[in-house]
Order: C-alpha cells, then sequence, then structure tokens
C-alpha cells in the first residue's frame, strides 16, 4: 500500500469511527434496545474477543427477549470451528482474526439462531498477539442481514479491557447504523 492509500484509509477509518462514536453518543443502550424492537428485528451474536459485552449490553434490559435470540462466545478457534461452521484451513492459513472469518462468524450466528441480524468480533485485544502475529488491537466487526454482510476493521488502542470495550462500543455503533440506514 503506498503512502497515498495509507492516508485515504486513516481519514476513512477516523470518519468512520467520529460516525460510530457520536452515534452512540448520543443514545443510551435502552435506546438501541427500543430501535431494534420498533424495526422487529431479532438480533444474535457470536463474540470472540469482547467475551460475552456485546450479549451483555444488547440483553440487560426488560423485555430484550422479543429481540435478543442469544449469543456464542466462540474465544477458541474449536469453538468457532465446531458450533459456527468457520472451516478449519481458513483459521489454519490466516488466523482467527481477519475480515472473512468475521463475516462468516456474522453469517452463520445469524443462520444457526435463525434472527434478521447476526453480529460478529474477533480481533487481539492483548497482551500477547496471535498465530500468525496481528497487532494488537485489530479488530473486525461484521453484520449480517438477509440482504448483505459487511466488514468494517478497526485499529483500537489502549489496555486489554479497553480495546474489548471499544470493540463492544463499535459493534453496537454499528447496529445503530444498520438500523437507522434503513429507514433511508
Amino acid at each position: 500500500m503506498n503512502q497515498i492509500e495509507s492516508n485515504n484509509t486513516e481519514v476513512q477509518i477516523e470518519d468512520f469511527m467520529s460516525k460510530v462514536f457520536y452515534a452512540i453518543g448520543k443514545i443510551t443502550d435502552e435506546e438501541l434496545a427500543n430501535l431494534i424492537k420498533s424495526k422487529n428485528q431479532t438480533i444474535s451474536v457470536a463474540e470472540s474477543l469482547t467475551g460475552g459485552l456485546i450479549c451483555e449490553r444488547i440483553s440487560s434490559f426488560p423485555g430484550a427477549s422479543a429481540y435478543f435470540t442469544g449469543g456464542i462466545v466462540c474465544y477458541s478457534n474449536r469453538v468457532k470451528v465446531m458450533e459456527l461452521n468457520i472451516p478449519a484451513p481458513i483459521i489454519a492459513k490466516d488466523g482467527p482474526v481477519n475480515q472473512q472469518v468475521a463475516q462468516l462468524l456474522a453469517e452463520n450466528i445469524r443462520k444457526k439462531f435463525k434472527t434478521s441480524i447476526g453480529i460478529s468480533a474477533t480481533g487481539v485485544a492483548g497482551p500477547t498477539t496471535v498465530v500468525p502475529p496481528k497487532p494488537i488491537g485489530l479488530t473486525y466487526i461484521a453484520i449480517s442481514s438477509e440482504r448483505e454482510t459487511s466488514c468494517k476493521e478497526f485499529r483500537f488502542q489502549g489496555t486489554r479491557k479497553e480495546i474489548r470495550e471499544k470493540a463492544a462500543q463499535a459493534a453496537l455503533g454499528i447496529l445503530w447504523m444498520h438500523l437507522t440506514e434503513q429507514e433511508t
């Protein structure tokens, strides 16, 4: 990648992140829950690096069972393969932290739980890296609906706890943006 492409990518990431954090900063988790219900959507989650943080935030309100079907914390590669049908050769070749794995996690959790939306998060929270080596803070968050599956790459900074919290926050922001874009 040349310097111009790198700078453009950084600008795009900063622009996207400002939208994500703006959206979440202006709404509460409860307002997100109400939006999900008002859209008659159902949600399922496949979490790796966030370890259940996304599920906790989505399900923390009375009546959450109306829109939140469930989730799988697929921290180990074995669970990704056995429970969410991620092909072992993909993980063996590129590791568990990449766009393809994130997209498959989101698609497969949606299909497995028969929900309208599947969300996934995979990444490196640190302090050590994964095999093959990936930078600490590298995170992929994917969202899948019957219409499409998309994935965003992030490079979060901070402690292990901060990286995990930022990833959960970004996942909720992506969900918010997905639901509000349906209106346009």
